[in-house]
């Protein structure tokens, strides 16, 4: 069974500062029903929470807060700088338990926003996903796809991310209102093609 990492800010949740110093995380649409559908596999979090230990249990209080009960591991919650591939092979290192080898490293998935940071995971073993929505396309080893989607005279990008909010594919910004940036798997082409929405393929995006 895969064993799944997530980084927090951007990718999980948006951040807001408190003039306290509080630190509050509002997850982001879609990410709470992507955890609960993967409710029974094991979950972690590789995230910099800033440098010390003030700041790491800010971030953790806010995590424990924001998404209660879907982090139970604590050994899989890793703090730290990604600007290397050292925190995602401890990541994989942690995965052991009860004199349990530590899962290979290609049944972890790292999702996060950050290209840098997907390319040292990879470079750990890890596979990657770009968005909490394509985790399934990484663990199932699909392709995720940039793509451009085209809009139909009569339809506008709300109902285009009415669409997209049902499978896999992520709307990306973009200043086109007839022709929006996205990042989808085959799967989630399909789903907008069959909706009437023409879909461009691009490059796919490394998995591993």
């Amino acid at each position: 069974m895969p064993v799944l990492f997530f980084d927090i800010g951007a990718t999980l949740a948006d951040a807001a500062v408190g003039a306290d110093g509080s630190l509050t995380l509002r997850p982001r649409p879609r990410v709470l029903a992507v955890l609960d559908a993967f409710a029974e596999v094991r979950k972690g979090i590789v995230s910099n929470p800033g440098q010390g230990e003030a700041a790491v249990a800010r971030a953790a209080s806010a995590l424990r807060t924001a998404f209660p009960g879907r982090f139970p591991d604590e050994e899989l919650v890793l703090w730290g700088a990604k600007d290397s591939s050292a925190i995602f092979e401890r990541a994989v290192a942690a995965t052991a338990r009860d004199g349990v080898p530590a899962v290979p490293a290609d049944a972890c998935v790292f999702v996060g926003e950050d290209a840098r940071e997907r390319a040292f995971a990879a470079e750990a073993g890890l596979r990657t996903a770009p968005h909490p929505v394509l985790t399934l396309a990484a663990i199932e080893g699909r392709p995720v796809f940039e793509a451009r989607i085209a809009l139909p005279a009569d339809r506008g990008l709300a109902d285009l991310a009415e669409v997209a909010g049902t499978t896999e594919a992520v709307l990306l910004p973009g200043d086109d209102q007839q022709l929006a940036p996205a990042l989808v798997s085959a799967l989630g082409a399909g789903v907008l093609e069959r909706a009437g929405f023409t879909v461009d393929l691009g490059a796919p995006l490394p998995l591993a």
